[in-house]
């Protein structure tokens, strides 16, 4: 646990990223119970730690990929692989986070990055319309969009987000706290789509699908 100014620092999910928070002395000058900290810790460390563990994420299941031939598509790729934290299903907040930090690899081509980059992140924010494979294959659409997370720190972390009919596809498709999904990116005729899939965790760390 670091220390600073005499205070020290836990760090707390916050929007898939992290929120760093100072807890220490509070301003009635009681002492926060160390045990407390202890536990927020290590219930961070072990949430969802399969995602983690696995030596390589597991491929993209066969009734995917032959859903996708059909459709045309190709340039087949992993985006992310990550578990969904309460926020990500809560009907409140209505998108899905992809921390950039957590980003397998590239699935934005530069003309696509430099359109999302284009908003102002306040009342307007640039998104694209993109085709969705849900995890019981229903095709549909959702927005992505890209953010800019404030940490308490006041620094910022990026991320893109699905938004639009995000509650939809999560109420359909019965998406859970603290389960693990992927998003896989593919073309059709250059167009960019999505595929979302659910992967349920195994005791030898190994990934079976839904």
């Amino acid at each position: 646990m670091d220390v600073v100014d005499g205070e020290m620092k836990i760090e707390k999910e916050y929007d898939q990223g992290f929120r760093v928070e100072h807890e220490g002395d509070d301003h009635q000058g009681r002492l926060l119970d160390s045990s407390k900290i202890k536990k927020k810790k290590q219930k961070m460390a072990t949430r969802c730690d399969q995602q983690y563990t696995t030596p390589s994420p597991p491929d993209l299941p066969i009734k995917f990929r032959k859903r996708i031939r059909a459709l045309g598509g190709s340039d087949i790729a992993l985006v992310i692989q990550k578990c969904l934290f309460k926020i990500d299903v809560s009907s409140g907040h209505n998108r899905l986070s992809i921390p950039f930090n957590q980003i397998r690899q590239t699935f934005l081509t530069p003309q696509e990055t430099e359109f999302l980059n284009s908003g102002d992140n306040k009342k307007k924010c640039s998104e694209m319309e993109v085709m969705l494979i849900e995890p019981f294959l229903r095709r549909g659409t959702i927005s992505l969009r890209k953010w800019e997370m404030k940490k308490a720190s006041g620094s910022a972390t990026s991320m893109y987000v699905l938004v639009g009919q995000w509650n939809l596809v999560a109420w359909r498709n019965a998406l859970r706290e603290d389960e693990t999904v992927q998003l896989w990116s593919f073309r059709i005729n250059s167009k960019l789509c999505l595929a979302l899939v659910k992967r349920r965790a195994k005791s030898n760390g190994y990934f079976v699908e839904f």
